[in-house]
């Protein structure tokens, strides 16, 4: 966990994730570990984020984008070349149509890879070159001066053959901000974002172990201090694999010293809290306040804040007629 930003009312999430990688590169670069002539910083996204549109507000940083794409989606083919129509007319700016919901309009492929994995059986990536949005002047381009940009990349469809938890596989698909991808490329995105998916399991240890989301907070503030305590406490589990005792439950295999979760060094970290050297002194003993006298009332109220029902735009969300209150009978029974 390198970073987190608590995001305000109205807020631009693909402004602040840009801020982020930007801070993200420049932590890579100031020390030498990243430096010109390396692979490109590959940054994996989830399908809540506008792939192209990050690309593009990123395109001076040796960074390469991979983001997942709805399965409706549709993108366009590389511009056909000019070829002069005596009926006149304005020169094609897209392809053809790539949807990914017709196979018809695929053609054929120009990397495909096939790998046995242990989890889930055969996987296997097929990638398209040259494929991009068709943008329009709305949403997040409404304001963008000039000329639309064309923004080109790989699409990469990844398909297995069972999943770890039995249910019925569905492709999955990618879009890679590079063009020009080999067999290696599309394979190096293929275990990339497989292994995104261990993020998942990081919030459901901060929120159920670590208790995250427990308090109940009023103030933002309050609310950005817990997470900075509770990133502490997972990286301090992450330091201490190689010192914990693996305390394992009778139902779980065992594990390799350097491969323990963050749950099951918690476990045994008690152990090493009593050995290590604390730089905090002894509490010293005290006695609870007088608290408020029974019967009476609090006097300060305590400060309330929107829940953030605010658009991108700065426009105050409105709820849908249909979605009013009053508007469906109360069920009694």
């Amino acid at each position: 966990m390198l970073d987190a930003v608590r995001l305000p009312p109205g807020a631009d999430v693909t402004t602040i994730t840009c801020a982020q990688i930007r801070q993200l590169v420049d932590r890579l670069t100031d020390p030498g570990q990243w430096r010109p002539g390396d692979r490109d910083v590959l940054i994996v996204l989830d399908a809540g984020y506008e792939a192209p549109r990050i690309a593009w507000l990123l395109r001076d940083l040796p960074v390469g984008i991979l983001g997942r794409m709805r399965s409706d989606r549709v993108l366009r083919r590389a511009t056909p070349p000019r070829v002069y129509n005596p009926d006149g007319g304005r020169p094609a700016k897209h392809g053809g149509e790539f949807v990914f919901g017709d196979p018809a309009t695929w053609n054929s492929e120009q990397a495909v890879t096939h790998t046995d994995t242990r989890l889930y059986g055969q996987v296997r990536a097929q990638a398209w070159d040259r494929l991009h949005p068709r943008l329009t002047h709305r949403a997040a381009w409404n304001d963008h001066d000039g000329q639309l940009p064309i923004i080109e990349g790989t699409v990469i469809r990844l398909t297995v053959e069972h999943l770890p938890s039995r249910g019925k596989p569905k492709p999955l698909w990618l879009w890679w901000s590079k063009i020009d991808a080999t067999d290696a490329d599309v394979d190096r995105c293929r275990q990339a974002f497989l292994r995104r998916f261990d993020i998942e399991h990081t919030f459901r240890l901060l929120k159920q172990t670590l208790g995250w989301t427990t308090p109940q907070l009023r103030e933002p503030a309050a609310a950005d201090r817990w997470t900075w305590l509770v990133l502490s406490a997972h990286t301090q589990l992450r330091l201490a694999r190689p010192l914990a005792q693996d305390l394992r439950r009778p139902w779980e295999r065992p594990m390799a010293p350097e491969r323990l979760t963050p749950a099951r060094v918690r476990r045994g970290f008690r152990n090493l809290c009593a050995t290590s050297p604390s730089p905090a002194r002894a509490p010293k003993p005290s006695r609870p306040g007088p608290r408020r006298p029974p019967g009476s009332r609090n006097r300060q109220a305590a400060v309330r804040h929107d829940v953030g029902l605010v658009l991108v735009t700065g426009q105050a969300h409105q709820r849908p007629a249909h979605h009013k209150k009053g508007t469906k009978p109360r069920r009694t029974g």
